[in-house]
């Protein structure tokens, strides 16, 4: 999409970060257009902010929309050994590994979640992505919940269901009488984030967008009793008529691609190429995606 090679790799970065912390594990990046001279590689920045210390990257352009970098970096967390850390699966073991190299008994890594449109500036969420689990499970240890780089396509279990993306995870690390793992993860295609209304409802409007097509569908779940309606805008910020909020049909269900239509005219061919604004309205229910189609 770029024409040009990108390569993210762990470095440990100096100093401390805004709120005092030890800025130590992180991630940096390079681009060449030829593989064989690459320039000095630049820390990712990140959106709020830093969150912690973070261990492999498994940056990957996605596969349905490849000009966006997504990226499901490891966290390092080490909180030494608090009530709650001896309270972790294995203490025993834990306290033995801990006597080489402390960290082996009080540090823990999970799974984060973060995007980029130009693969350097990264929007990362600061919740966990992949959480460890229940304490049986094997993921309470350093080394445990490392995403595989890429994402697969597959089948659901569920006759009848879309597909869905599968990610794999280690786990059970380096722990007795347990085999290291991969453990499969699924969730909806595009479901990695979304905006979620309440039955109260809320509402927002995106920036000015340029589309080609004349359709548009999004991507969403809904309870039986939700609702989403879309505006169509002009770039000030007007509703354009007949794809005013009221105009709308409501929404509810559960789809990946669900076309938008208006009691006017649904076709939105006569837009396209202008800029123009979504107004999204969502009562208990998430918004994962959407875009314009032929």
């Amino acid at each position: 999409v770029r024409g040009e090679y990108r390569e993210y790799h762990r470095d440990f970065r100096p100093g401390r970060d805004s709120r005092g912390n030890a800025n130590g594990r992180d991630i940096k990046t390079a681009t060449t257009k030829d593989f064989l001279k690459w320039p000095d590689p630049a820390w990712l920045s990140y959106s709020p902010g830093r969150v912690s210390e973070l261990y492999t990257n498994q940056v990957i352009p996605y596969y349905r929309a490849p000009h966006i970098f997504l990226g499901f970096p490891t966290r390092y967390v080490d909180r030494g050994w608090t009530e709650s850390a001896r309270k972790l699966p294995q203490l025993d073991y834990r306290q033995l590994r801990a006597s080489s190299n402390e960290r082996e008994g009080t540090a823990m890594t999970d799974g984060m979640f973060m995007s980029s449109r130009d693969g350097l500036n990264f929007n990362v969420w600061p919740e966990s992505f992949i959480r460890p689990g229940l304490w049986d499970t094997g993921g309470w240890f350093y080394g445990d919940n490392y995403q595989n780089w890429g994402l697969v396509e597959t089948a659901s279990h569920l006759e009848g269901a879309p597909d869905e993306l599968s990610v794999y995870v280690t786990e059970a690390h380096e722990q007795m009488d347990i085999t290291e793992r991969l453990r499969r993860h699924t969730l909806r295609i595009d479901g990695f984030v979304s905006v979620q209304g309440k039955l109260s409802g809320g509402q927002f409007v995106t920036r000015p967008v340029v589309f080609e097509g004349g359709e548009l569908v999004i991507n969403f779940s809904s309870s039986a009793g939700s609702t989403i309606r879309v505006e169509v805008q002009n770039a000030l910020g007007y509703a354009l008529p007949g794809f005013a909020l009221e105009d709308c049909h409501d929404i509810f269900g559960d789809d990946l691609e669900r076309v938008v239509s208006w009691r006017g005219d649904g076709d939105l061919a006569a837009l396209a190429g202008t800029p123009v604004r979504l107004r999204f309205e969502l009562k208990d229910a998430d918004l994962y995606a959407f875009k314009f189609r032929s």
